[in-house]
């Protein structure tokens, strides 16, 4: 019984040690960085970013998806797996006929083993529309009066 009992502890302190190993091996995600700031940007002024990363695991990154928190923000991501060692782009494309703050994400899903979703973020603040004489609602659309 008492060597039953000291089986059941080695095998739970065994299988606790090896849940806080680090992940050595598959893909893994390395953004250079994180947040891309627009800082004041003017009303459909350039609309474009790009979010650098690495594959700095030891398998070949498969990004499955890149999704806006809505429609104004637009991801495009490489299609073809990211060899280790490989640089990629994840280019973003924002709705700058907006008038107003931004604060968006997007998140990535792949095959990483450090970070299966990650989210990255667009902040700034896009100025005033021009004048045109046509009153504007708060999407940019003109206003029925």
């Amino acid at each position: 019984m008492k060597n039953l009992f000291l089986a059941a502890v080695f095998a739970f302190a065994a299988g606790s040690i090896s849940a806080q190993t680090p992940i050595d091996k598959g893909p893994k995600i390395t953004f250079s960085k994180e947040v891309h700031d627009y800082g004041n940007i003017k009303y459909d002024g350039d609309p474009n970013c790009s979010f650098e990363f690495t594959n700095t695991g030891n398998e070949p990154l498969i990004i499955s998806n890149a999704k806006g928190s809505c429609g104004c923000t637009v991801p495009e991501w490489p299609k073809e797996p990211i060899a280790p060692g490989a640089k990629g782009v994840i280019k973003v494309k924002y709705d700058t006929k907006r008038s107003g703050p931004i604060n968006k994400s997007v998140t990535i899903s792949s095959n990483a083993v450090n970070e299966p979703e990650k989210v990255v973020r667009i902040k700034g603040e896009v100025g005033p529309a021009p004048e045109s004489g046509v009153p504007v609602n708060n999407s940019g659309a003109p206003t029925n009066n």
